[in-house]
Parts: C-alpha cells; structure tokens; sequence
C-alpha cells in the first residue's frame, strides 16, 4: 500500500498531489524547483545554483526515508533552454559518484513554474527492497 507524505520543509503543493510517495520498493519524488524552495528565488535565473538547491532538497527529502542519492534509479529534469544543459550537468553531477549514474532524461519544458529554469523529480530504490543485490 502507498503511503503518501509532503516534506514539511516545503509549502504545501499547490497542485492534487504528494512530494513523496512511498511504495515496497520505490521513493517517487515529484518534480521540484527553486522556486518551491524557500529562498529559492534567490538563484533563479542560474541553472547551475538552481539545480544545486533542487538536488540538496531532494537529498534532504530522501534522507527523511532512509534512502541517498546513490539509491536514485530514474531521474527527470526539464530545463527551460536546453542550451544551459552543460551548466546543469556539472552541477548534477556533483551529487552522485561517477560513473554511477541514475538513467535520466532532460527535457526543454519552455514554461515552468514559479519562473523557475530547472525542473528536477526521482525515483529511488529503497534501500529495505534492494536486499542482496
């Protein structure tokens, strides 16, 4: 059975839905930007910091249930010029250790919310489900 939980940390969703479910196997975030973040509007406008504070808050949400950006399986960014692609990759890349990367996909979403350039949501193997592989 799902359990579904919003991040006390962050303001309630403003759209039908959780920041984290929980199934037997899997963390599913939903996608999270600067600008959900408080004092995230700070650093928007630079897709390099912008996806540093995404990725420390879904670090942050991930240790909340016992998981770490190493458990991370699929993740899905959307930027709004994917000409800034390479700014985000070398900030991405900070948070996981080469070459062990979750797969993704990096979309070009022209409009996201809050005025915000990044985009980020994951998926993450809980660490009770992945036994002795």
């Amino acid at each position: 059975m799902p359990k579904f939980h919003n991040d006390s940390t962050l303001p309630n969703p403003t759209f039908p839905g959780s920041h984290v479910v929980l199934d037997e196997d899997y963390v599913h975030l939903s996608g999270l930007t600067a600008a959900d973040i408080q004092g995230g509007e700070a650093v928007l406008g630079d897709v390099a910091e912008e996806t540093r504070w995404v990725m420390r808050r879904i670090v942050h949400i991930l240790e909340q249930v016992d998981c770490r950006a190493e458990d991370a399986v699929r993740v899905d960014v959307h930027l709004t010029d994917l000409d800034q692609v390479e700014d985000m990759d070398a900030a991405y890349a900070e948070f996981f250790a080469a070459p062990d990367y979750p797969a993704r996909t990096c979309t070009e979403s022209p409009r996201l919310l809050g005025g915000a350039n990044v985009e980020i949501t994951l998926v993450a193997r809980r660490p009770e489900a992945q036994g002795g592989d």
